[in-house]
């Protein structure tokens, strides 16, 4: 049985190796992430060029997400490096502060935190570890109170309780990144704390004016995304949970309830969804996952996520390999238990396109013929999108002459990208060379039954118009009587 969910794997030190990365990619990482708060831009252009060396060796497609920092709100530096708050003590957030701080005050790389705070809010550091109650607001001195104390090291987050700090999602360094990602040639880019739309909107205008055609991820992790999450889910091509920033400004418990929500709206609306944080973090020390972990992972795949992703556990861990292979062996079992529902999933569907008709008539058919298998022709990858929206057990094999294309369907779930040539015009022989592709691939045998979709004419973008259903072996090659 092939694995349906997809595996993101970000790169660090653990990882940016050229033999590990071809390890990675052997034990089943389809979308590698760099993460751009980290590192410079040559760095990035160095891993990119390593990835796709190892996706060569491997013989297999692997997508590239750029993850864009967003803006930093973030206590300065302190004299030792560190200072351990008491509860009840006074603690100042001093955003003019030129010095490093100590255990009284602090500077702030976020300059507008004064204007965005007042008596009352409640800050949250380190992930929400520590814990300041805002009692008053001088100038630019934010006076707190410690209500949660404990260590607070250089550079650590501030979250606002509920949201609602001002910071732009797009910062200036994000912006020359996303001409970085462009020049990378990769094949998704997330954008860090969007509020709005609009947010989404700027973020894809600056990538097409940097050349790019890379899909867009919108994180989910204010207050204010959540609110807006169907409208940010129009303008994205999917959204990634992440429910390390997430939980701490809408709180924990409220967050199990948010991922499975996301998820499904992302799947209803014809959306990617990425699973993230904190997935397997026992393992950046263990060989082994907690069964709270496996757990963990194995609901992301239930609710129907796209993919599954992995932060510091590859990145600066000591098992990247290790947790991968793991990862992968939890999505496998959950997959073999998940529900299929096509019949419910069907029964209030309005379809206004002819090529979407035809991925959901091959769905269909698929699964009441009990197929071994559909292959997709197609140019942009929306066909198959479609079909993988549905959870019919049947893989689809989408088969482009777009390398980008079959990039960023290494994220499509329960799809396995391919590249076919596709040089002539005429259908049959199309079809023919698919089911030969098939037959080499070794994921059909003589006589298995398979549906395949093509549109007419060849080549056209979203012009999937045909379903053919055929038997393996059974078809002559065009041309040969």
């Amino acid at each position: 049985m092939s694995r349906h969910t997809k595996i993101v794997a970000t790169l660090g030190p653990a990882s940016s190796d050229i033999a590990t990365l071809e390890r990675l990619v052997q034990s089943g990482v389809d979308v590698v992430r760099l993460n751009f708060s980290h590192g410079t831009a040559e760095d990035h252009i160095q891993r990119a060029v390593q990835i796709r060396e190892a996706a060569l060796m491997a013989n297999r497609p692997v997508g590239i997400l750029a993850d864009m920092q967003g803006p930093k709100i973030r206590v300065g530096k302190f004299e030792e490096g560190k200072i351990t708050l008491q509860r009840d003590t006074a603690f100042i957030l001093d955003a003019k502060l030129a010095g490093l701080g100590n255990a009284h005050r602090v500077g702030l790389d976020y300059k507008d935190l004064p204007r965005d705070v007042k008596p009352g809010d409640v800050l949250l550091l380190d992930d929400g570890r520590l814990k300041l109650d805002v009692e008053r607001v001088i100038g630019h001195e934010i006076h707190c109170r410690v209500k949660v104390g404990g260590e607070l090291s250089n550079n650590k987050g501030i979250n606002r309780q509920g949201g609602g700090l001002t910071a732009p999602a797009l910062t200036a360094k994000d912006m020359d990144d996303i001409k970085t990602a462009a020049q990378i040639g990769v094949d998704f880019v997330a954008i860090s704390f969007p509020k709005s739309s609009a947010d989404m909107y700027m973020a894809r205008q600056l990538l097409r004016a940097a050349g790019s055609s890379a899909l867009l991820i919108a994180k989910i992790e204010r207050t204010e995304a959540v609110a807006n999450l169907e409208e940010i889910l129009d303008a994205s091509d999917g959204i990634m949970v992440a429910r390390g920033d997430l939980a701490v400004e809408v709180g924990d418990a409220a967050v199990p309830a948010l991922q499975k929500r996301m998820i499904r709206l992302a799947r209803e609306r014809n959306k990617l969804a990425i699973t993230a944080t904190q997935m397997m973090e026992s393992m950046i020390l263990s060989p082994v996952p907690t069964r709270a972990e496996v757990s963990d992972v194995a609901n992301a795949v239930l609710d129907g996520t796209d993919a599954v992703m992995l932060s510091a556990e590859t990145a600066s861990g000591k098992f990247p390999v290790e947790v991968v292979e793991s990862m992968a062996r939890i999505c496998l079992e959950a997959e073999k238990s998940a529900e299929v529902t096509m019949d419910r999933d069907f029964l209030d569907r309005v379809f206004t396109r002819i090529d979407q008709s035809i991925a959901m008539a091959a769905m269909w058919t698929a699964y009441h013929l009990k197929v071994k298998a559909i292959a997709s022709l197609t140019q942009t990858g929306s066909t198959a999108l479609w079909m993988s929206r549905l959870n019919s057990g049947v893989p689809i094999y989408a088969l482009t002459p777009e390398i980008p294309a079959r990039n960023q369907m290494t994220l499509y779930r329960e799809v396995y990208p391919l590249l076919m040539s596709q040089i002539h015009a005429e259908r049959d022989v199309m079809l023919w060379e698919a089911e030969q592709i098939l037959l080499e691939q070794g994921v059909v045998e003589y006589g298995d039954l398979i549906v395949l979709t093509i549109g007419e004419p060849i080549g056209a973008a979203g012009g999937t118009n045909t379903m053919k259903i055929v038997r393996v072996g059974e078809t002559p090659k065009p041309g040969i009587v």
